[in-house]
């Protein structure tokens, strides 16, 4: 995944020096003054000297291709090829400051193939670079074709566009083939919901992101997949998908009641355990209770969900339906005793190992983003599209919530963060401990 780097005083000290000299050049420093009155004309500015670059620099390329400057009979007398220069040809190439019209050259022989604007090109790849951020950033196809001709004059067609975008999918797939770790203590799976073009028709579908927890508590999010219905042959494709990229071995996998999954996660790794996501079901009881009354429903209901074992917390989930609430609002009931024998596998865990489980604070944040993100798509055209879009989206938030802790400065509290990729579990270490004392048999040839 990227990472968006910090301002590089090298950088900005190269920049410094550029500019002296600039300004240095009485006839340079006349010709900025005259053309800095507007935006406009300082834009035509940055133009022009963008043009003269390129230029100069294609010309260079050209010298050491042939070996020669031009009218040096000297040195193309002795060289060793007798291709020489064919002039020039009109090329017209979009910038983040507007098209910029170039003379390429061109040798006899047809050999000479130019870097700076390689053959086919119609665009700097800055120019691919913003059309990718603003992709990324949420914006549609027709949103970034309105900014790129009002803001940068620049008129980019929806097939250009589409394409720019469409190379970012190579990146994608190499991504989601990557090698992982043999063994991740807990992996998170959570979905979330989308409109897709499927078949002629707008389908809703679900985004699934598997987010590993490593031995050293590190977050990875290690997978993003699009389906229409879950099922035990999709999750049977999830599992094989993390199997043949090199996961052996999954400790607990937490989720919100996936069918299917249960199966799949028991054929690929037959010792894992499937816990069902608590702060998931807190919610799920919630969706039948009057918002006045969700606080004394939590209330009653953390009850269970702390008890020190089974039958502490069957006695406390009795006392909750024998409660004047629990009558009240007996599908709230319902839901726990339908998730009971996912719900049991968290009570053999220690206190912090539980923290560690229950608290997906981060993920459902990231999750809300990514909601956020994808508000102005009313719909993806195809799989693929939504895939590239929620990859992008995933590549921005991290980088933008990165930069942002960065410049708050060097205490501990506000060092340069993330919400999920690359972000360290809160108490992790005395969890794992916790976990490996209480199951050695699961953890001892991993750590």
């Amino acid at each position: 995944m990227t990472t968006m780097a910090r301002r590089d005083p090298a950088d900005k000290a190269k920049i410094d020096a550029i500019e002296k000299k600039l300004l240095a050049n009485p006839e340079i420093a006349k010709l900025i003054d005259e053309l800095s009155t507007s935006t406009t004309d300082a834009n035509d500015l940055v133009r022009g000297m963008l043009q003269a670059s390129i230029t100069r620099g294609l010309n260079a390329e050209m010298d050491a291709h042939l070996g020669y400057e031009p009218g040096d009979r000297a040195a193309k007398a002795t060289a060793e090829t007798d291709n020489h220069r064919n002039g020039t040809y009109p090329k017209t190439v979009d910038s983040n400051y507007g098209p910029v019209n170039i003379d390429v050259p061109r040798d006899r022989a047809g050999t000479f193939i130019p870097t700076m604007v390689p053959k086919g090109s119609r665009r700097l790849t800055d120019v691919d670079d913003m059309i990718v951020s603003l992709y990324a950033g949420g914006m549609t196809i027709r949103d970034i074709q309105h900014h790129m001709a009002t803001a940068m004059r620049v008129d980019i067609s929806h097939e250009t566009i589409s394409a720019v975008t469409d190379a970012v999918l190579d990146e994608v797939m190499i991504w989601q083939n990557r090698q992982l770790d043999e063994f991740y203590p807990v992996i998170f799976l959570d979905a979330l919901r989308i409109k897709v073009r499927d078949g002629g028709r707008v389908v809703n579908k679900s985004a699934y992101m598997a987010i590993g927890v490593d031995l050293d508590g590190i977050k990875h999010i290690l997978g993003l997949w699009i389906a229409k219905e879950e099922g035990a042959s999709f999750w049977a494709h999830v599992c094989a998908n993390l199997a043949n990229r090199g996961v052996k071995d999954v400790f607990i996998v937490c989720c919100d009641g996936l069918k299917g999954l249960p199966e799949a996660v028991e054929a690929t790794w037959p010792n894992s355990m499937v816990q069902t996501c608590i702060v998931h079901l807190i919610r799920a009881a919630n969706r039948w209770v009057s918002y006045g009354d969700r606080r004394a429903v939590s209330a009653a209901l953390k009850k269970v969900y702390t008890a020190t074992d089974e039958s502490t917390a069957e006695a406390a989930l009795k006392e909750f339906s024998e409660s004047e609430l629990g009558v009240k609002y007996p599908q709230s009931v319902k839901v726990w005793q339908d998730a009971w024998d996912r719900f049991v596998p968290f009570l053999q865990f220690p206190p912090a190992a539980r923290k560690v489980i229950y608290t997906t604070n981060s993920i459902e944040s990231f999750n809300n983003q990514l909601r956020k993100a994808t508000r102005n798509r009313v719909q993806f055209t195809n799989d693929e599209s939504a895939l590239k879009t929620l990859w992008l989206m995933i590549c921005n938030i991290e980088d933008k919530r990165a930069a942002k802790r960065a410049k708050q400065g060097k205490r501990a509290s506000a060092t340069a963060s993330r919400l999920v990729e690359g972000a360290r579990v809160s108490g992790w270490k005395q969890a794992i401990n916790q976990m490996a004392v209480a199951f050695p048999a699961r953890f001892d040839k991993y750590l």
